[in-house]
């Protein structure tokens, strides 16, 4: 009996409707940058410094450059280049306090010298008390951001952090209920609806005065987005053929890419951070035309039971490609052994063998995968840059990643490259630590192969954790697994920054660990070259077997004129 992928080998495997309806769906994954990456921008923490009152009229008066001005008024400036964390540490009667330095003078009072104005007052750098900052602080930088406004620095900058583990909690919490409505009622209406909520969550954000609104409407935000960049991705793969699946989603992936190069040029461009906030959901209000341009899956409307529903949209497929339906294909229904439509439920993730462990390994790999992905951007982010080259230079290095990808897995499948990817990254890793620091251009090689390696696994993951679960439960599968990639992206920031205070390359060390495991866990997965989407889970059972293919839980009976 036929399958939907024999099916879509007579009426166009990726023709004209297909790739109209991955175009649309790539401007969503595109869309999707500015939530998922946006504190870097949204967030920078530019150089800054107390208020001193008197600093000011005194500069004036003694013609100072803005350089002599901080030389001589703010302590240690010259050993600013090592971080922000030493502005933020003072030491007062035997006891640690916490705020910017500043030195505890009178700038206003008289006779004080233009050559040595510490000298002046009675005192040196090394003898005059420092105190915390009480005026306020003086930011360099010709943009805002979240810590400029809200001042959210030395014991304010944990609200930072809050900022980006608000939209990583909504996106474990959304990601699986959406997972859920998605696999309930429909890719399109998980689509739509959490295209609408997105936008409006994003706008609402330019104009709340708070920080408190701020990071709720964040929350909100993760709790709509990943779930929907996730439905797009399922629906994208499920319309097109077996030929064809595993590059439109890799391409999907890397129009993600393109977004990050998209949104760097933007937040160039406009670097008021309540301006670029506004300006990025709005392209999401478009996307509500998708009402009219998406189809609904033809597989999940055939786990439902719409038989012709599921015909119908197989009949679109036909006629947009310009190919002609075989008569013996025009009048078909589904038959279900079980008879009804068959409804998603966690348990069925875990109830059998090859189920359970299909699971297992791909949570792990979906979390090993966020913590060295972002763990390696926050590592090399350690040493201070331009911060708009530096996001251009991560982002570029994406794309060799993705072409590594497409024009090798079809030579040798899914796992073995996708293990290698996992191997390399933790190897890199481990001689990212190795090498010395006067050896620093090797070291950035080093860290960039690691970069390129958990890029490819990242994207691995994704799209082969589409091809090991059967229709009905395929978009909560992928949620689910995927859900441990929150939990990598809430844990990473204590790994990297605590770690770093013991010795400087020991996240690296960990970040090895991880890489290995996860690569020699992929080899205890099926192989899915070659292979149809399976739907059932007797299908996945059996995809170790030579007719795990052909294995099938519905079926299509042809009712020819003939009959």
């Amino acid at each position: 009996m036929p399958s939907l992928d024999d099916i879509l080998e007579n009426v166009g495997e990726f023709g004209r409707f297909q790739k109209q309806t991955f175009f649309i769906l790539c401007l969503l994954s595109a869309a999707f940058t500015p939530v998922y990456v946006g504190v870097v921008f949204f967030g920078f923490i530019p150089e800054h410094r107390c208020v001193s009152p008197g600093v000011a009229e005194l500069s004036q008066r003694c013609g100072w450059s803005l350089e002599e001005q901080l030389n001589h008024t703010v302590p240690e400036w010259g050993s600013h280049g090592a971080g922000f964390g030493s502005r933020c540490r003072r030491d007062a009667g035997g006891l640690n306090a916490t705020g910017v330095r500043r030195y505890e003078v009178d700038w206003n009072a008289t006779g004080v010298s233009c050559t040595d104005p510490l000298g002046s007052l009675g005192g040196n750098w090394s003898t005059v008390p420092l105190g915390s900052c009480q005026d306020g602080w003086v930011y360099d930088s010709p943009g805002t951001s979240l810590v400029t406004e809200f001042n959210l620095v030395c014991e304010d900058s944990w609200k930072l952090d809050l900022f980006q583990s608000s939209v990583n909690a909504g996106f474990l919490i959304g990601s699986i209920n959406i997972g859920y409505i998605a696999d309930r009622f429909g890719r399109k209406f998980c689509l739509l609806s959490t295209i609408l909520a997105n936008a409006v969550c994003g706008i609402l954000l330019a104009f709340v005065p708070t920080y408190l609104w701020i990071v709720i409407l964040r929350f909100l935000q993760g709790l709509v987005s990943k779930g929907c960049w996730t439905a797009g991705y399922i629906l994208v793969t499920e319309v097109v053929g077996p030929t064809y699946r595993r590059m439109v989603g890799i391409l999907y992936q890397m129009a993600f890419s393109v977004g990050l190069l998209v949104f760097d040029a933007v937040a160039y461009a406009i670097p008021q951070w309540r301006w670029l906030q506004l300006t990025v959901p709005l392209p999401s209000c478009f996307f509500l035309l998708y009402y009219w341009c998406l189809p609904e899956s033809p597989r999940w409307l055939m786990s439902q039971g719409k038989n012709d529903k599921a015909m119908k949209i197989v009949s679109d497929i036909a006629k947009k490609n310009r190919k002609q339906m075989p008569s013996h294909l025009e009048d078909i229904k589904f038959e279900e052994e079980d008879s009804g439509k068959q409804s998603p439920s966690f348990l069925d993730l875990v109830r059998t063998p090859q189920m359970r462990k299909n699971t297992f390994i791909l949570m792990y790999n979906w979390f090993t995968s966020s913590v060295l992905y972002q763990g390696l951007i926050m590592h090399m982010g350690l040493a201070a840059g331009n911060m708009y080259l530096d996001f251009l230079y991560s982002a570029l290095v994406e794309f060799p990643a993705a072409f590594i990808i497409i024009t090798t897995i079809d030579r040798v499948g899914r796992r073995y490259p996708w293990a290698a990817a996992n191997l390399v990254a933790g190897a890199a890793c481990l001689v990212t630590a190795l090498v010395p620091e006067d050896i620093h251009w090797l070291k950035v090689i080093a860290a960039c192969i690691g970069r390129m390696g958990i890029t490819m696994a990242f994207e691995m993951v994704c799209f082969v954790n589409t091809e090991l679960y059967p229709t009905y439960i395929r978009n909560l599968g992928v949620v689910v697994c995927s859900s441990l990639c929150d939990v990598g992206g809430v844990i990473v920031p204590f790994i990297v920054y605590r770690l770093v205070e013991v010795w400087q390359d020991l996240p690296l060390v960990v970040f090895t660990v991880l890489g290995l495991i996860a690569g020699g866990l992929v080899l205890l997965l099926p192989e899915t070259k070659g292979r149809v989407l399976p739907e059932t889970v007797e299908d996945v059972e059996n995809f170790h077997g030579r007719s795990a293919a052909k294995a099938k839980k519905i079926y299509l009976h042809v009712q020819t004129s003939e009959v």
